[in-house]
Order: structure tokens, then C-alpha cells, then sequence
């Protein structure tokens, strides 16, 4: 059974950062890219950013250039998403995705609030 689980979101002020990480399980982690979504409050998805199987190439939203980090332990089967100078406009559910957007986690919530 595939199992993707997200942790690290919490409440933070704008200017703070937060590290995401996904535990996954279930698959050969190593072999897929993998992507992180958020869904802002009444918004749509979002997708934010994603990473090859071996990590050797990344991509992201224009909106997080420079401010985020994807990358990943393929020893861990862990993702993980750096969250630097967050914006209150980051406000979301991120959730961790597999692939072809297959299997997605639970989400883990960040506010970003004074």
C-alpha cells in the first residue's frame, strides 16, 4: 500500500521558514520524481515544485523561486520542502504527490500570519 505522510507545517510568522518532509512507503521511492501541491483557503491546486528521481533536476513555481527547496533522501524515502522568507500569499495545505499524481499525502497546513 502507497503511503505518503506530510509533517512539518505550523503556524509561522512572514520572514520565518519551515521544513516539510514526507515519509514515503509502499514503492520504489528511488525511481520516481516526486512534487509537492498546496491549496491556498477557496482556492484551486497549486502545484509548487518537483524533483527527479535522482534529484538531479528541480523545478518551481515562479511564485517560490528562490524561496523554497525541494530534495530528498532516496536512503530515507523521505521528501522534503524548504520553506525560507515565507509570505502570508503561502498560506496552504501542502501536500506531498507521487509521480503522475497517482498517490498524494494527507497534507500538512501552513499559516503564514503575524
Amino acid at each position: 500500500e502507497v503511503q505518503l505522510v506530510e509533517s512539518g507545517g505550523g503556524l509561522v510568522q512572514p520572514g520565518g521558514s519551515l521544513r516539510l518532509s514526507c515519509a514515503a512507503s509502499g514503492f520504489t521511492f528511488s525511481i520516481y520524481s516526486m512534487s509537492w501541491v498546496r491549496q491556498a483557503p477557496g482556492e484551486g491546486l497549486e502545484w509548487v515544485s518537483a524533483i527527479s528521481a535522482g534529484a538531479s533536476d528541480t523545478a518551481y513555481v515562479d511564485s517560490v523561486k528562490g524561496r523554497f527547496t525541494i530534495s530528498r533522501d532516496n536512503a530515507k524515502n523521505t521528501l522534503y520542502l524548504q520553506l525560507n522568507n515565507l509570505k502570508p500569499e503561502d498560506t496552504a495545505v501542502y501536500y506531498c504527490v507521487k509521480s503522475f499524481w497517482d498517490y498524494w499525502g494527507h497534507g500538512t497546513q501552513v499559516t503564514v500570519s503575524a
